[in-house]
Parts: C-alpha cells; structure tokens; sequence
C-alpha cells in the first residue's frame, strides 16, 4: 500500500514539475517591439471652393412616353406558356449550358430564395423568385425585379433580363 502512494505522489510531482509559471517581464527590454516606423511624405492637398451645379435640377426630367417595362417578355411567349407551380421550380437549374440557379422555398420577402454560381451579367445579384401567373420571376437580393422566364416545355424554359439578355434554364 505504501508503494501505491509513493508511485500517486511520484505521478503528481512530475505533473507539477512540467507546469511553471510563464509571465511578462516587464522590467526587461529585450523583448522590445520594433521600432517604429517612418511617415511617408504626403503631397500637399488643395482647397478651394466648387463650382455650383449647372442646370435646373440635378435629377433627369421624367419620361414622357410610356415605355414597355425592361424585362418583358413578347406576347407570343407568354400566350404560348405552359403552366407553372412553385414547388415545379424547386431544385438545381442549369442556366444557358454555362451556370447553375438553385432555387428553395425558403421565404426571403415576397418571394423565396434563390441564387446562381458561376453565371455572369445580371444573374450574379439572383437573390429571390416567385411565380406570378405563367412566368417566373428573378429579382435581386433587394427585392427588385432582374428578369422572368417563361414555361416552354417539360424542366425547360425561356425568357430574358431587363437588360435583355436571354435566359433559358433546362433540367
């Protein structure tokens, strides 16, 4: 039994003798940080006062004419568009051959969210999408509406951007 004890107490001193106290020497320069470093020479900086705005207003005058919404797409393709649900679209989309759209039913503002990888353009800011009659609309991670597709055939369909580049999405 003594041995028992003799090894318990053995076992703690080495446990201890590998603990030591680390602590900052304070006193000691050796442990210095480096020395600080030289500015660099700034060229001098002028001052004056601009010029006052040109013009009436500094926003552009409305537009007069009612142009079609940047989006859109052509009446021949939304009255040939088949049917969409929103639990259709859920899953991985491939986007023009080149890029991926991924598409959840996560609620994300007025529509669910959604995202691409690889793809380029407009596509990049995908954050969301929802379906609203027959077409499927992409918008922005603020909310803003980027473009819509429509449709065309079985895990296929068709539309464009609002700066029209064409979007074809296929499964």
């Amino acid at each position: 039994m003594q041995l028992r004890y003799a090894m318990t107490g053995l076992v703690v001193a080495l446990a201890l003798a590998g603990c030591q106290r680390t602590a900052y020497d304070y006193s000691s320069n050796s442990n210095a940080g480096p020395a600080p470093l030289t500015a660099q020479p700034v060229p001098s900086v002028q001052g004056g006062q601009l010029p006052p705005p040109t013009g009436s207003s500094q926003f552009p005058a409305a537009p007069t004419a009612t142009a079609p919404m940047p989006g859109t797409q052509s009446g021949a393709m939304a009255a040939n568009a088949l049917d969409v649900t929103k639990e259709s679209m859920v899953g991985s989309w491939r986007v023009n051959g080149s890029c991926d759209m991924f598409l959840t039913l996560t609620n994300l503002g007025s529509g669910s969210r959604g995202g691409t990888r690889g793809c380029v353009g407009e596509l990049t800011a995908m954050g969301s999408w929802e379906v609203a009659g027959k077409q499927v609309l992409l918008k922005d991670r603020s909310g803003n509406q980027i473009g819509s597709v429509y449709k065309t055939a079985d895990n296929r369909f068709q539309g464009q951007t609002n700066t029209g580049q064409q979007i074809s999405l296929s499964r």
